[in-house]
């Protein structure tokens, strides 16, 4: 069964959702762009311990850092498809996407039965 058609006061709604996490990404990426610089340590005064501690929350950084860039991209292209006037329209089958999967993840591409469809050939 095919969703109903975004209104215009939902998909105001989640323009602001959008925005809203894209700000906190933001964020994100300019506090974790100290925590990702490259790790020097004067191996007299830390012990290997700590070189290791430093070296794996600095790779954690970068993933994360990594993963929120992904994240702003797919917002950035959620937030062009809202200009276009085809935000909400499942890119595998063209159904509109339900608004509470919108809210859940409001840069989503396709409907649920799509992306599960997706995630199991995979």
């Amino acid at each position: 069964m095919a969703a109903p058609e975004l209104k215009p006061s939902e998909i105001e709604q989640l323009r602001r959702l959008l925005r809203d996490r894209q700000r906190e990404l933001d964020a994100l990426l300019d506090s974790a762009q100290t925590d990702s610089r490259p790790v020097t340590l004067d191996q007299q005064s830390v012990g290997r311990v700590s070189r290791i501690d430093a070296i794996q929350q600095q790779q954690m950084a970068i993933a994360s850092r990594q993963q929120a860039g992904a994240q702003l991209r797919a917002i950035e292209q959620a937030l062009r498809r809202i200009a276009d006037g085809d935000y909400g329209d499942c890119e595998a089958c063209g159904a509109t996407i339900a608004f509470a999967r919108l809210q859940a993840q409001p840069f989503a591409r396709r409907c649920v039965d799509c992306q599960a469809a997706d995630e199991s050939s995979t």
